[in-house]
């Protein structure tokens, strides 16, 4: 099978790395990319947000299935322009992608099909939101309606902070705080059959102790042992099935990769948003752990055929990455710095532990940051404990001045707290 990539991520390194390891695979190809993924795939140069450039580049190569990594390529309607092309591609339309792409799209789906998830109202005015924050109280959960890469969300006390969020945005959605741990749940559909991967838990704020902003991800780790193991089947039944139902009841199917980032609440399960793709860093963790061939997996759900797919194959082994981000991020970050380290990880850590770039890029021989989460070191190991130590010694070869990690991911699930 000849795969097109289209993404320049970690997410979409750990997907080149699972595909490269598929034996089906046998060429490889991902645009932009970064410095990492060139070990693994051919990079080409596209601009990700053009549909007739990334479908242009899919027929030129030839290529079996197209993989759309990002969210705003898929709210741009990419996936649409591939398939125009008679090309399988993995992920939703422009329309189903709209599950991300407005959080009051998927308000309006989530009730319809009803899945459980927090009460809200979506305002347009000063005075709407005021009237919201004022209805709901303290924590304040105040939500862009439109895609923010992962930044958009502002969980405060603070009353004039989340006006202040609210009044920066043109349409936002104020709701009701879900108290307890919130789990990432991904599924692959095809748009009627649903399958489930395994859960995992990510790290939002920048810094130690859930403090200070929110980001993109600093860390995951899967699997989740303090997770009910009944936990999979219970959302499969009461909001992964249901939304892909409902959107096909619209005559918007959605096909692709069905992120539920859920609330375990105590009055139950809640879904706090969904993603129209896979998470990242989450997806470092679950695929670490995936056996069966990635690519099969990902042809099904493009080809309407996912239920022929035989059960899914996973590693009893825990996974866990850590987010290396550059100085001043979740703010303008810091670019351009030379990354030192990587030959080292390759060479004293392998095979359980490896670096998937995100925010790099090639500069002669050296390897420099180009973005804000610039590396996600994952690892391996029997337990979460074992992962745990693994990834941080390989962190801690990684030199990149001005650099930021978490130092406490999956510290609490590995202690049994």
């Amino acid at each position: 099978m000849n795969v097109l990539v289209i993404g320049s991520g970690a997410r979409e390194h750990a997907l080149c790395r699972s595909l490269s390891l598929d034996p089906a695979v046998t060429a490889l190809h991902c645009a932009p990319g970064n410095a990492g993924i060139a070990e693994v795939a051919e990079l080409h140069r596209v601009d990700a947000l053009d549909g007739e450039a990334v479908q242009a580049l899919a027929v030129e190569l030839g290529a079996e299935l197209v993989v759309v990594g990002p969210e705003a390529p898929l709210v741009a309607g990419v996936a649409d322009a591939v398939r125009e092309a008679g090309i399988p591609v993995f992920g939703p339309s422009k329309e189903a992608a709209q599950l991300e792409g407005s959080k009051a799209f998927a308000k309006d789906v989530m009730a319809a099909a009803g899945v459980p998830t927090a009460r809200s109202y979506v305002c347009t005015t000063p005075e709407e939101a005021a009237e919201a924050l004022d209805a709901f109280g303290a924590p304040y959960v105040v939500k862009d309606d439109g895609l923010a890469a992962g930044k958009g969300v502002v969980v405060t006390d603070d009353l004039e902070a989340a006006a202040a969020h609210a009044a920066a945005c043109d349409r936002v959605v104020i709701e009701e705080f879900l108290d307890g741990p919130e789990v990432s749940l991904f599924a692959v559909t095809d748009g009627v059959s649903v399958v489930p991967l395994q859960p995992a838990q990510d790290f939002k704020r920048a810094l130690d102790g859930d403090e200070g902003p929110n980001t993109g991800g600093m860390g995951a780790y899967s699997p989740l042992s303090w997770a009910d193991p009944k936990l999979v089947d219970e959302v499969m039944e009461t909001v992964l099935q249901p939304t892909v139902d409902e959107m096909r009841r619209r005559g918007t199917p959605f096909s692709g990769l069905l992120y539920a980032g859920l609330a375990i609440t105590s009055r139950g399960v809640r879904v706090i948003e969904f993603n129209a793709r896979f998470g990242d860093p989450e997806t470092q963790v679950v695929l670490a752990r995936l056996r069966t061939p990635l690519a099969g997996v990902l042809k099904a759900a493009a080809t309407g055929d996912l239920a022929d797919l035989p059960p899914l194959r996973w590693s009893d082994d825990a996974a866990v990455t850590v987010v290396i981000a550059s100085h001043n991020y979740p703010d303008a970050p810091r670019t351009g710095d030379p990354i030192t380290g990587l030959a080292e990880v390759a060479a004293e850590d392998a095979p359980h532990a490896y670096v998937l770039h995100a925010g790099t890029k090639q500069d002669g021989d050296a390897v420099v940051s180009a973005g804000g989460r610039v590396l996600s070191v994952t690892a391996s190991g029997a337990d979460l404990g074992e992962a745990r130590e693994r990834a941080y010694r390989a962190v801690a070869r990684i030199g990149l001045d001005g650099s930021q990690h978490r130092t406490d991911i999956a510290a609490r699930a590995a202690a049994g707290a």
